[in-house]
């Protein structure tokens, strides 16, 4: 049976997807309400959600959040969302509010950012029945009080110190859940998940980017690649 050939289905027209890279089906995995997520895709633009086999997207983005941007990806996305409520700019009493309204959109997570205080992470935490995302950014944080004050699951986003900022966390935390950003290519993918990453996520190309190559063969009387 373990060999048994599993049956997919792609259709003519929406065969043409954005996968995410196939090293990271190599991650154990975090499990959220019976639900496995491997892959999570990180992006907020719908067309690029809707035509991807990533398991989840984290819709985090650089303005203060805005419950109709989320419920916007949540009306568009067929799989599960990470919601992003504050924590930099946004502070206090309305990264709560974003968190609770997140939750009754029907988030399967929400995110806070590495400034959030861990006084906010907690009044967060007792208010909502689904799983804090923290931002870990560097090495030097106090990731136990993180734990103790609700967060659930650690975002390491440290650019080119990710794999050792995951590898650390690994170390210090032996069971934590720990997502990571898996930089550009399957073999950066692959370090951080032996650094000790449980899910991976991808930033794919923009709208732009995968227009280019779709408008060059175009220009030339070709097909659609």
């Amino acid at each position: 049976m373990d060999n048994m050939k599993i049956p997919e289905f792609q259709g003519n027209l929406r065969s043409f997807m954005l996968r995410v890279p196939e090293v990271i089906r190599e991650c154990t995995g975090i499990k959220i309400f019976g639900k496995k997520i491997r892959s999570v895709l990180f992006s907020t633009d719908v067309s690029i959600i809707r035509n991807t086999n990533a398991d989840a997207v984290i819709a985090v983005y650089p303005f203060t959040p805005q419950p109709i941007i989320t419920q916007a990806v949540m009306t568009a996305s067929d799989i599960p969302v990470f919601a992003g409520v504050g924590g930099g700019l946004t502070q206090g009493k309305r990264v709560l509010n974003l968190a609770m309204h997140a939750e009754h959109q029907g988030a399967i997570g929400v995110v806070l950012n590495a400034p959030t205080s861990n006084i906010t992470l907690h009044k967060v935490a007792e208010q909502i029945d689904i799983p804090i995302v923290i931002t870990v950014v560097s090495e030097n944080e106090d990731t136990a009080a993180r734990l103790k004050a609700g967060a659930a699951i650690f975002n390491v986003s440290g650019a080119s110190k990710t794999a050792d900022i995951v590898r650390k966390l690994r170390e210090k935390h032996p069971d934590a859940a720990i997502m990571a950003t898996g930089g550009p290519t399957e073999e950066s993918i692959k370090k951080t998940i032996e650094a000790g990453a449980n899910a991976i996520t991808w930033t794919p190309p923009s709208n732009g980017e995968v227009f280019k190559d779709i408008m060059d063969a175009y220009r030339q009387g070709l097909p659609h690649p």
